[in-house]
């Protein structure tokens, strides 16, 4: 028996293509492995940009520099000031003999206190009293001319009298033609002659009266010169220097000279005290009565006057004393330590924090100095943040960082 094959079945089975797969497990393989590498290099690029950028912002920070600030404290609305000031005699006189002559008494000594009219010493002038008996004696003898001149001028006005009537009544005979022209003529010249001598007379007479004015005058002045060699005390005072100078000490003047800044306030009824190193603890009272209305050019001060009591004489003219002043302020100043200012060539000035901790270098206009603390009269103001110990390299438009921790609300 014959068995059939079972029959064949046929399938199509695409060819093999091995290589073409290789290749693309290969570009596979290095698509993955440049994604990775391109994120393992961003990734370190990324960081390493991170890391420069936080540097460079840490130092950008720390490049900014940290300052501690504080607000200007108040002043006080009515100020103290403190000046030097020269005491000198309210009246001071040297005292001359204007006689010139020998000393013969001395009534007074250096420190003596006198008053005025006092006999302080007596002159002998042997000189000046021949020079008074020469005076006088030119006065008499110029009187006795005047007399002279006096009767004179009688006589000669009686002989005008005649002269006058013989030439009228001899001017009546002419007319009469009972006399001649040529004789009345004569006693018409006779008359003219005389009334210009009274008129000479009357000249003499002025002349006498004009000597006897100026002898009277020269015995005058020497008569006071002879007065002069009794020399007086002009006023109450003490003697200062022998032959003599004289000083008037129950009242004072101190001179001092006040600053162009207060010079506004420097105005007679001011009030004043005077401390002196030998009294200490005390303070003498004055008042000032009247300054220079102009400024001293040199020193822009202004030169004012302080009278003080001196009834008890403790105080001595020629002494120093510190004047205190009680001066208003114009404007309310302001008071900083003293490492809050910066000394540039351009003058003084102080770093303010402005916004956005930007530096301004603000000019100031100094006023007194309390030692740690200096007034600021102009420049700043009382909501200011100053800086305290401001670098010497700090300018305008810096930015700096304060630091809130050691910021006050006022300083003290």
């Amino acid at each position: 028996m014959i068995q059939a094959e079972p029959p064949i079945r046929l399938r199509s089975t695409p060819p093999k293509n091995s290589g073409g797969t290789h290749v693309l497990k290969a570009l596979i393989l290095i698509a993955l492995f440049v994604l990775i590498a391109g994120f393992v290099v961003y990734r370190g690029i990324h960081s390493r940009i991170q890391t420069a950028a936080a540097v460079k912002d840490q130092t950008l920070a720390l490049a900014v520099p940290t300052v501690a600030v504080i607000h200007p404290r108040p002043g006080a609305m009515l100020d103290e000031v403190v000046l030097p000031g020269n005491i000198q005699a309210f009246i001071d006189s040297p005292i001359y003999a204007r006689a010139s002559g020998y000393l013969k008494r001395w009534n007074a000594d250096m420190g003596a206190r006198v008053k005025a009219g006092q006999v302080l010493a007596e002159i002998d002038a042997p000189e000046l009293d021949q020079q008074v008996q020469q005076a006088r004696a030119d006065v008499q003898q110029s009187q006795a001319a005047l007399d002279q001149a006096l009767a004179n001028s009688q006589q000669g006005k009686a002989n005008e009298e005649l002269a006058k009537v013989t030439a009228d009544r001899w001017r009546n005979l002419a007319g009469k033609g009972v006399v001649s022209r040529q004789e009345n003529d004569q006693y018409q010249m006779q008359y003219k002659a005389q009334a210009a001598t009274v008129q000479s007379l009357e000249k003499a007479i002025a002349a006498a009266r004009s000597s006897i004015v100026a002898y009277e005058a020269n015995l005058g002045r020497l008569e006071e010169m002879q007065r002069y060699t009794t020399v007086r005390a002009p006023f109450d005072g003490v003697i200062t220097e022998e032959l003599f100078h004289i000083a008037s000490t129950a009242k004072l003047r101190v001179y001092v000279n006040v600053p162009q800044m207060y010079s506004r306030s420097a105005v007679p009824g001011l009030a004043a005290t005077l401390a002196l190193a030998e009294f200490p603890g005390r303070r003498f009272h004055g008042t000032l009565v009247r300054n220079a209305e102009a400024m001293d050019a040199g020193t822009r001060t202004l030169l004012t006057e302080i009278d003080v009591d001196n009834a008890s004489g403790e105080l001595k003219p020629g002494a120093y004393a510190e004047v205190h002043l009680a001066i208003p302020a114009a404007a309310r100043s302001l008071i900083l330590p003293v490492n809050a200012f910066l000394f540039r060539s351009e003058g003084l000035r102080v770093g303010v924090v402005r916004e956005g901790g930007k530096v301004e270098l603000a000019p100031v206009v100094i006023g007194k100095d309390y030692g740690t603390e200096l007034e600021v009269v102009s420049g700043i103001d009382a909501n200011d943040r100053v800086i305290l110990n401001p670098p010497d390299s700090l300018t305008s438009g810096e930015v700096v960082h304060v630091s809130e921790p050691t910021l006050p609300s006022r300083a003290r």
